[in-house]
């Protein structure tokens, strides 16, 4: 068996770094499309319309790792009519589904709160599902600082 010399591992750890830092994840970030077709699976296919849906996330997000999200729908929770549920996507990260929410109408109010990570400048789009089958959708842009400056 070949040993690994020390100049060797130092040299394939730096390599490794040196990647890291130029940003190569060996995974593509998701797009416009990926996202879309994420919708698309989550609706069937029937087109959302747009509005009953607030989403609140910082405008410059100066830590990816962890930004506040809260989503809330304007839609009644009746027993016979009320949001089902609520999938957000974002147009940048490697997955683009980043989260479903499930509710019934004991719920009493469509709302949830979380953090999520993004792993740059990029739409989050919120789309809301009702018991009756309609969608409502939204989305909103956050920027992500990275150490400081614009990603």
């Amino acid at each position: 068996m070949r040993q690994l010399s020390r100049r060797a591992a130092l040299a394939a750890g730096a390599s490794g770094v040196a990647l890291t830092v130029m940003g190569w994840s060996g995974k593509a970030r998701a797009g416009v499309k990926e996202a879309a077709d994420e919708v698309a699976k989550f609706t069937g296919g029937n087109t959302a319309a747009q509005g009953k849906i607030t989403i609140e996330l910082p405008e410059i997000a100066e830590n990816g790792n962890t930004v506040p999200l809260t989503v809330s729908v304007n839609a009644p929770m009746d027993a016979d009519n009320y949001v089902s549920d609520v999938m957000v996507v974002s147009e940048g990260n490697p997955n683009p589904g980043v989260i479903t929410f499930h509710f019934t109408p004991l719920s009493g109010k469509a709302e949830a709160q979380t953090r999520i990570r993004l792993a740059a400048t990029q739409n989050i789009v919120v789309v809301a599902k009702t018991s009756k089958g309609e969608f409502y959708t939204g989305q909103k842009q956050v920027k992500v600082t990275i150490g400081g400056c614009g990603g």
